[in-house]
């Protein structure tokens, strides 16, 4: 036989167990160029610069 629990876990230590599973919003700062919004640390997808100059090129349509 497999161990069982010995008592029922209560719904309330459940929940609080599972209080950081919630998905959080992400983080997201200004773009310095353009003011898009953008994931810190990363090149913005609109103008494509990061920390005041161009790393890549992006095609204006």
């Amino acid at each position: 036989m497999t161990p069982l629990p010995k008592r029922k876990v209560s719904k309330g230590r459940r929940d609080r167990r599972r209080a950081h599973d919630a998905l959080q919003a992400r983080n997201m700062v200004a773009c310095s160029n353009c003011g898009e919004m953008r994931l810190p640390h990363r090149v913005c997808q609109n103008c494509g610069h990061y920390k005041g100059r161009e790393v890549i090129s992006v095609d204006r349509e």
